[in-house]
């Protein structure tokens, strides 16, 4: 009974995702009906004129998100009981914690109170990462999907299963809305409490394929049990974003997401190399005549990087080797968002604060 139940969840969801997408009223998303996980049928006029789009599967059974609920019927708050603080940003401890990803509570419980709602793939994907092992991470037991054929190849995280769907197994491709796992309240380090159960969905960027050698040199005492998939080398972006272009119907590609996020810090550094960073996510970096001598980045107030542009020596008068300069800074949104350390004052001068500088030393393999 468990597994039709889960299937018939996951078919709602994709018929009611494919009908707001398709541009379907309210009414036709209350009766749309579920036929192997189609969309409903819509009128061969109005069909021609839909716009292509791309569709993101909710990662959950619970629809409300798809039917326009406000967050309060999909969230999953800490002990706090403030509905932010399962949201993504500089939500906790009074804005001074960060939480780089989206809680969502489950629907379905078994008698014991523990969670049985279903966890989909919100894209087309190949899995990366399985940790299976609960207390190998804060994340519990995860699941790394890498959506390699967006623009850019974004990862989705999905964090605190309960289990891995049997038969999962690292390289297997996946379909938008397949079951993965089953959500609940893995966790390594610390409890989650039945009643705070919940899936944490985390979507952004593979910082550097050189990981293990900056988590080596810094000397963390653990050994790194993920690779290139341990949770200090992602970075990401507010899930929220991705999924309310999906439903408002205007996401053609991710890189719409990217270049509307807000840049916090801009900056350029004297380091001649491409980071690899670079060579995996093409769209984000700008096309430029010439240079070689470094590069200008722009970060998000996350620390997730948002553009970059090769530099000529011109455009770095003065620069030492290595040399970092702080172009600009978005003051606002940073003092709105203190959960991160990117810039530092010294003497008036803004200069990358520990945050910042763990993400420039894994873009280019440098201590800072």
């Amino acid at each position: 009974m468990k597994g039709r139940r889960g299937t018939r969840f996951a078919s709602r969801v994709l018929a009611i995702a494919a009908c707001l997408l398709a541009g379907c009223d309210e009414n036709e998303v209350a009766s749309a009906p579920v036929v192997a996980g189609k969309a409903p049928a819509r009128p061969a006029e109005s069909a021609t004129k839909a716009p292509v789009r791309l569709q993101l599967v909710w990662p959950t059974p619970n629809d409300a998100y798809l039917r326009g609920g406000g967050v309060e019927r999909f969230v999953q708050p800490t002990e706090s009981g403030e509905v932010l603080s399962g949201m993504f940003g500089s939500v906790r401890s009074a804005g001074r914690q960060f939480h780089e990803g989206l809680d969502l509570f489950p629907l379905e419980r078994d008698r014991n109170g523990e969670p049985l709602d279903p966890v989909f793939s919100i894209l087309p994907g190949v899995v990366r990462h399985i940790s299976l092992r609960e207390g190998a991470s804060s994340y519990g037991r995860y699941i790394v999907v890498e959506h390699s054929e967006q623009s850019p190849p974004v990862y989705s995280l999905y964090a605190h299963l309960s289990r891995v769907a049997p038969g999962l197994r690292i390289g297997a491709v996946v379909a938008a809305g397949q079951t993965i796992g089953t959500l609940g309240r893995s966790a390594g380090g610390y409890t989650i409490p039945k009643q705070r159960a919940h899936l944490h969905l985390e979507i952004g960027l593979r910082v550097t394929d050189r990981f293990q050698e900056w988590y080596k040199a810094r000397g963390f005492g653990s050994p790194n049990e993920h690779g290139v998939w341990n949770g200090m080398n992602l970075t990401g972006l507010d899930p929220l974003d991705f999924f309310s272009r999906s439903r408002a119907g205007g996401l053609r590609s991710l890189d719409e997401v990217f270049s509307a996020t807000p840049v916090a810090v801009t900056l350029r550094i004297a380091e001649p190399g491409e980071p690899d960073f670079a060579r995996r996510y093409p769209s984000l970096v700008v096309p430029a005549q010439g240079g070689g001598a470094g590069w200008e980045l722009c970060l998000s107030v996350t620390g997730a990087p948002l553009r970059l542009r090769r530099l000529g020596s011109l455009e770095l008068p003065g620069f030492r080797p290595g040399e970092i300069r702080i172009d600009k800074v978005d003051a606002e949104l940073l003092r709105a968002n203190r959960g991160r350390k990117l810039i530092e004052t010294r003497r008036g001068v803004s200069q990358p604060g520990e945050d910042l500088r763990s993400v420039l030393e894994l873009l280019w393999g440098k201590r800072r």
